[in-house]
């Protein structure tokens, strides 16, 4: 009895050590080769799965039970979703429906069915195997090639959207691939399984309540999380949307991640987008790069050294001819030929669905494990390529448009032009005069009660904390001409904005000041524009102030001139010194004019 409560007490401890120590290899390998293909320009996701490969079962046998760490990093994958989902306003989800659904159809149909060919005819495989196999190799890499489009700044350009489009109709043809796998299964286990018209029946229903609880349930808690400023509470809402949506899916036989998707179609619209982008985002990065970590731990290394010649021709044969037919494809969908041909080029890969529904096909015992592994290695080799093929498609200048504008249209850039942080009484008439020169405007603001009011204008204000470096990102700060800080914060200071500015030196940068203290420290800063918030507002009364006493208007210019001037010498030897005392000479006194030193109105001046 005493060596059952022993065994019984030890085994957390062996537990907790397992998960210790395998986390710590799996995270420096993680680290050591990701920063390896990256400075390689290879790309993350190829470090992750050579660094899975390595110390894997198959590799050094460092770390074991890949298949739960699969299952469990598939959330990545439904994260992954959900922020695709939250790129999609509904408004330009409706104008793409061509490109999404006649475009993208016609891609993931011709691919998959010439490689089920391919497959068929070279290989000996049943036809339900290559089917298996063929329509999986259809999808691309989701995960790289939406990074490579934002950091070349042509994701909302009209050759960004069509690829975008490509690669969302891809995502959701998951939900009809899992289903003729499932239609094709042998594997007994599966008969009870619902048939594929119900099926069909569940998706319409889930979907229609997804929504539903988006605009009854999820908003209205988000609003009230707003009231309360906790973001924490922000990062748990934003978790439990993606799990419960997935939940859902999963407990109907659907795909998890069709149900993270339209969670984040329902937060597309929803002026807590961004804070909910940046929250989740980490969670997504991690758990993303722990499935392609899983992938290279459950790649059969031995299988593919026995058939090296198969994996490199048949990855070749897969990279080839996606890219002619997609490429074919996009010009007879209006593309020209040189951004045809880099659509062809960018999308060429495999995807890491394609992991997924691999493993879906073994399990319905279409295809062995060693087939699995083959075409999983196929798939991985293709998407080595894509780096290379990226850079080849550049040289095409396939993503810049034949304009020779150096900077983007505000029609090609709705995620706007110019950030505003800070929508009050401020914010609003600088965000007036950009839009009335027809610049694209992002606003943010942290005050729900602003927000709502904002609403009932027509204003699309979006919720969180505008000094936010990652929030600001997932409101597309690295494609904004200038970011304008309106807050109505004297502790806002260059310890604050000094990071912003090295994160996106593109932007411009122009700051609100509260007062002439708010304004001395940004004083080592190289910003855009600064401008004290009431300075303006205050000559303009004294102005009016003298009027009223019938100072001849001559005189009142006068004035105003020398103050001015006056205000300027002051505020550039306080600068100097760096001290708020600084010239304090230069202050008017009662009873002096100003033909004396001219001298301001006191310390809390503006």
């Amino acid at each position: 009895m005493q060596g059952q409560a022993a065994q019984v007490a030890a085994s957390p401890v062996s537990a907790t050590d397992m998960l210790l120590s395998e986390g710590v290899v799996l995270l420096g390998a993680a680290v050591l080769f990701v920063m390896l293909f990256r400075r390689l320009g290879l790309g993350a996701v190829l470090g992750y799965l050579v660094a899975g490969a390595l110390v894997g079962p198959q590799g050094l046998r460092l770390v074991g039970g890949a298949e739960s760490k699969l299952a469990i990093a598939e959330i990545g994958i439904v994260l992954l979703l959900f922020l695709v989902g939250l790129e999609l306003h509904p408004a330009r989800l409706w104008r793409l429906k061509r490109d999404i659904f006649a475009l993208g159809m016609a891609q993931v149909v011709l691919c998959g069915c010439a490689l089920t060919a391919i497959i068929f005819y070279t290989t000996g495989f049943t036809w339900g195997a290559a089917i298996a196999l063929g329509l999986p190799l259809a999808l691309s890499s989701t995960a790289q090639v939406l990074p490579g489009l934002k950091s070349s700044g042509r994701i909302n350009s009209p050759f960004g959207e069509k690829v975008f489009s490509i690669l969302l109709f891809q995502d959701l043809s998951i939900v009809p691939l899992i289903t003729i796998v499932a239609a094709l299964s042998r594997n007994p286990a599966d008969v009870g399984g619902p048939p594929g018209w119900l099926m069909a029946g569940y998706t319409v229903a889930a979907i229609a309540g997804l929504v539903l609880a988006g605009r009854f349930v999820l908003r209205p808690l988000l609003h009230l999380v707003g009231r309360l400023g906790e973001r924490e509470l922000f990062v748990v809402v934003g978790l439990f949307t993606v799990l419960a949506a997935a939940a859902l899916m999963h407990a109907l036989h659907l795909s998890t991640a069709l149900g993270a998707f339209i969670a984040g179609v329902m937060l597309a619209d929803s002026p807590y987008r961004h804070e909910i982008e940046a929250d989740v985002e980490p969670f997504r990065s991690i758990l993303l790069g722990l499935f392609f970590l899983a992938v290279g731990m459950v790649l059969d290394l031995h299988a593919v050294a026995a058939n090296p010649l198969f994996v490199i021709g048949m990855a070749g044969i897969l990279v080839l001819t996606k890219a002619a037919l997609i490429t074919g494809l996009a010009r007879l969908f209006g593309m020209e030929w040189n951004q045809a041909i880099g659509s062809g080029l960018l999308l060429s890969q495999g995807g890491e669905f394609g992991f997924v529904l691999f493993a879906q096909a073994q399990n319905a015992l279409l295809i062995a494990p060693q087939a699995a592994s083959l075409f999983s290695a196929i798939v991985t080799f293709s998407m080595a390529t894509t780096p290379f093929l990226m850079l080849f498609a550049r040289r095409l200048e396939f993503a810049k448009p034949r304009t020779g504008l150096d900077l983007p249209r505000p029609e090609d850039a709705p995620r706007g032009t110019a950030i505003i942080v800070g929508y009050g009484r401020f914010g609003q008439t600088v965000a007036q005069m950009l839009m009335g020169h027809g610049f694209g405007v992002v606003l943010i603001d942290k005050k729900p009660s602003q927000i709502e009011v904002s609403s009932q204008f027509d204003m699309k204000v979006y919720y969180g904390d505008g000094t936010r470096i990652d929030l600001l990102r997932r409101s597309g700060a690295e494609e904004a001409r200038l970011i304008a800080f309106c807050l109505d914060d004297p502790s806002l200071d260059a310890r604050v904005l000094e990071p912003i500015a090295e994160a996106f030196p593109q932007a411009a940068l122009v700051v609100r000041a509260f007062d002439r203290r708010q304004l001395l420290a940004f004083k080592d800063m190289d910003l855009a524009g600064i401008v004290r918030e009431v300075f303006e507002s205050a000559i303009l009364m004294g102005v009016q102030a003298m009027e009223a006493l019938g100072v001849p208007p001559e005189e009142v210019e006068e004035v105003e001139r020398q103050y001015r001037r006056n205000d300027e010498q002051r505020m550039a030897l306080q600068i100097e010194h760096g001290d708020f005392m600084a010239a304090k000479e230069l202050m008017y006194r009662p009873g002096r004019r100003m033909r004396l030193v001219a001298r301001g109105e006191g310390e809390d001046q503006a």
